[in-house]
């Protein structure tokens, strides 16, 4: 999915980390940070999903 992103931006001419700032910052989650606290690296659901 990210490299889809990716590519899809370069394609259009879109700088992509610019793209990524805009879509995070701009995105809904990013204003309910109670949502948010859930999907941060130090959240146990997401250490128990993606832990090494």
């Amino acid at each position: 999915m990210c490299l889809s992103l990716t590519e899809t931006a370069k394609a259009n001419g879109i700088d992509f980390y610019q793209y990524l700032v805009k879509l995070l910052t701009d995105s809904p989650i990013y204003r309910q940070t109670e949502i948010l606290q859930d999907y941060m690296p130090c959240s146990k659901n997401i250490q128990a999903a993606c832990a090494k």
